[in-house]
């Protein structure tokens, strides 16, 4: 029980520190090291010729592990320099699994870019989305960019926040290792999808239950910031489906509703037509205030997410 109050300490302290700071630029983060691993690890398997799917398994695992075991390690180093020395290892360490902050900045970017000129907000855009951004009218920009806010707020927040109070920063260092394989190789098309099926599954997998967390608590955010509350567990509950991933929709739909627009749809990806059910009614023509809506949805889902874990711990140590 004494280690689950002393993570639980250690996420807050990051996820602080994430809301505050962000990701520094020249900081040494972790999935800079993971990218480049995964790089040089699909070139020497692709050298190698044979089956890549068996390769798949072995990029997937070798980065998982690879990157729990180098957090363990450092995390270990630490402790022999006290337990306040671990805190803080530990604080660095979540602070980096989470990526609210970054996020929300590439967001604001976005709509600061697309209110100065159309081709700079399909430039900042094409920043945080694997969409073809060229053709992108001015609605699309502001929806692509709330789609992915909404997904992120899973896979940058709620998923790492969740993995960080079950297992601390190692297994949270798994998952972020899975997250980026995912975003690296995890894709349909003739290049990768052989090489990243693997990668892409075990994503698939961290990510089930905190897509799902993540969808009705933004239904909750919506009521708390005067949105359409209601909407959006209705989206939630009916569209929650209408994606090609079998978590995105959770977070889309519940944003969606929220805001009173519709999302998806289809898309190109890297020169073909990928067809996408819709997400949400269209209530309304979107706006580029509605990605500062989002942006809000996402600090105040997080903000939820974090109450959640120190009442369950709480909770646990009251039994």
């Amino acid at each position: 029980m004494e280690f689950f109050v002393f993570n639980i300490g250690a996420m807050l302290a990051g996820l602080a520190l994430d809301f505050l700071i962000g990701d520094p630029e020249g900081w040494p983060h972790p999935v800079i090291w993971m990218g480049k691993y995964i790089s040089w690890m699909e070139k020497k398997l692709r050298a190698r010729g044979g089956n890549l799917r068996r390769g798949a398994v072995f990029l997937t695992l070798s980065t998982v592990l690879f990157s729990m075991a180098a957090c363990f390690l450092i995390l270990w180093a630490a402790s022999l320099l006290g337990r306040w020395a671990l805190f803080a290892a530990m604080a660095i360490l979540s602070w980096t699994a989470l990526s609210a902050r970054c996020l929300a900045k590439e967001a604001k970017g976005v709509a600061g870019a697309l209110s100065q000129s159309l081709p700079k907000g399909r430039t900042q855009v094409a920043r945080i989305v694997g969409r073809d951004t060229s053709g992108l009218s001015r609605s699309e920009i502001v929806k692509a960019t709330i789609e992915t806010v909404a997904e992120n707020t899973t896979d940058g927040v709620i998923s790492p926040m969740l993995y960080l109070a079950l297992g601390g920063p190692v297994l949270a260092m798994g998952f972020k290792a899975a997250s980026t394989l995912d975003s690296m190789v995890g894709y349909l098309d003739e290049k990768y999808r052989d090489i990243g099926w693997a990668g892409a599954r075990l994503d698939d997998l961290f990510n089930f239950l905190p897509a799902r967390l993540c969808g009705f608590l933004m239904c909750a955010a919506a009521f708390l910031l005067g949105l359409n509350g209601q909407g959006a567990l209705r989206v939630l509950l009916r569209d929650h489906k209408n994606h090609l991933s079998p978590n995105c929709a959770w977070s889309e739909a519940a944003a969606a509703g929220a805001l009173g627009i519709q999302l998806g749809g289809d898309h190109l990806y890297f020169g073909k037509l990928v067809k996408k059910p819709t997400i949400g009614d269209n209530l309304r023509p979107v706006e580029i205030a509605d990605i500062s809506r989002a942006v809000k949805l996402m600090f105040v889902t997080s903000g939820l997410m974090a109450l959640i874990l120190v009442l369950v711990e709480v909770i646990l140590c009251v039994l």
